[in-house]
């Protein structure tokens, strides 16, 4: 038999319940991490959103009716009132002695993933049961993190004069050409969900000047590795009346400007996985290295045969980020490997455009656009595409386009660094993989 919420609401979040409510009467809710029996006293670890109080039951000290109803397992949902007493040894220094307890949900008696903490289940066993996985302490403090950094980057951005923007998921043609596109059925159209904002926020950088947007793109890789998932969330921002350099400066500004806000204000959630050391607050400027010197520097002392207009290796790239641990930029690209609307050089050997790494691992993509149309048409055929595919797309140049430059940086890749995370699922709510398409 179930207990009814009824009238009762939650007066506190357990982080809320501190010595200064010594004595008070609170409400809390949630679910129960764990329990201890131990005959005339049982222990319950009540968890919510944002971490744990003790719950303390005495035989005597509460009434018969109380002490015998509870009788809970492992993620047990409950609502608690009682009193605030303080108690050195639990958790935040204090206790709840209740004067009632509602049961609103049961759990089988053995669950499909460890919730302890004792130990950590195999990662594809908790992503099969990710609604309950995503309560542990763990998880809790990597999107405690993700939330401060999306908080940060807005706030940076805002304070730039940037506008938010949402751009179509939905798209009629490749954003850059390629296969790597999941087709939909449109109404009686093949359509596509979207790889990348880029050519939308182009537009709108000709409108609004600064804009930037946070948001899914859908890339039909089938790689099965640590760093790849098929759903992606991109920060994407782009610039008008500027050039690379400008927002490479406004790129490594936000990097540091975000460690240090999750410093500052989620320095428990990185102590609590163990990273406050290693996700320290970076210099800047950033050190700036040309493509051609990456590549001398990978052929001759890492032993590689790495031509020109190759992309390293992943095993070229692991060496370089023992070399380079920190942020770092890759510039001036071969243009041969660089997508059509990214500007070339003066030398047209090279491209106007950047990595932004973090040791072994890109977080970062971006460049300085082409603004000409009939220059953005000839990269078009040059690269193989048909520019009647992207008319609708070409039209927004016929009104005045301003110089714009921009980059892609992709959000889970860069909590599943701060995080010093295994594997980038773990930075996603619900992965999508070439293998997962639930739940």
């Amino acid at each position: 038999m179930l207990d009814e919420l009824g009238d009762w609401r939650k007066t506190h979040f357990t982080r809320d319940v501190t010595p200064d409510l010594v004595g008070n009467e609170v409400i809390l809710g949630g679910w129960v991490r764990n329990y201890r029996d131990l005959g005339g006293l049982k222990f319950l670890s009540l968890q919510d959103k944002y971490g744990e109080r003790q719950i303390t039951l005495k035989k005597g000290l509460i009434s018969d009716d109380l002490f015998d109803k509870t009788k809970v397992g492992y993620q047990y949902c409950l609502m608690v009132k009682g009193k605030v007493k303080a108690f050195d040894k639990a958790p935040g220094g204090i206790e709840i002695i209740p004067s009632d307890i509602k049961i609103l949900n049961r759990t089988p008696d053995k669950l499909p993933i460890d919730m302890t903490g004792e130990t950590i289940s195999e990662l594809d066993l908790r992503l099969n049961h990710r609604a309950l996985d995503l309560r542990s302490l763990r998880n809790q403090a990597v999107f405690e993190i993700r939330g401060e950094m999306l908080r940060s980057i807005r706030r940076f951005l805002f304070e730039k004069a940037f506008t938010e923007i949402s751009t179509p998921k939905i798209i009629g043609s490749a954003t850059e050409g390629g296969t790597e596109l999941f087709p939909i059925m449109y109404f009686e159209r093949e359509a596509f969900l979207t790889q990348s904002a880029q050519l939308y926020k182009e537009q709108l950088s000709g409108v609004y000047e600064r804009v930037f947007e946070i948001s899914d793109c859908f890339r039909a890789e089938k790689s099965r590795t640590k760093r790849h998932i098929c759903e992606i969330f991109i920060l994407d921002v782009e610039m008008a009346f500027v050039t690379m350099e400008d927002v490479m400066k406004l790129l490594e500004e936000l990097i540091h400007n975000v460690i240090k806000d999750i410093r500052d204000n989620k320095m428990n959630e990185l102590k609590f996985l163990k990273m406050e050391n290693e996700t320290s607050l970076p210099e800047i400027p950033f050190p700036r290295y040309r493509y051609e010197e990456i590549i001398d520097l990978i052929n001759n002392k890492f032993g590689f045969n790495i031509e020109f207009g190759e992309d390293p290796s992943t095993e070229a790239y692991r060496k370089l980020g023992k070399e380079l641990p920190d942020y770092y930029y890759i510039t001036h690209w071969p243009m041969s490997i660089k997508p059509f609307y990214i500007m070339p050089s003066k030398d047209p050997k090279y491209s106007e455009s950047f990595d932004l790494q973090k040791g072994m691992l890109e977080l970062t993509s971006g460049g300085t656009r082409v603004h000409n149309k009939i220059q953005l048409v000839n990269a078009l055929e040059s690269k193989g595409l048909n520019s009647v595919s992207f008319e609708s797309h070409l039209k927004s140049f016929d009104y005045g386009m301003p110089p714009h430059a921009g980059f892609g940086l992709g959000v889970d890749r860069w909590l599943t660094m701060i995080c010093g995370l295994d594997d980038i699922r773990e930075a996603v709510f619900y992965p999508r993989t070439p293998d997962r398409l639930e739940p």
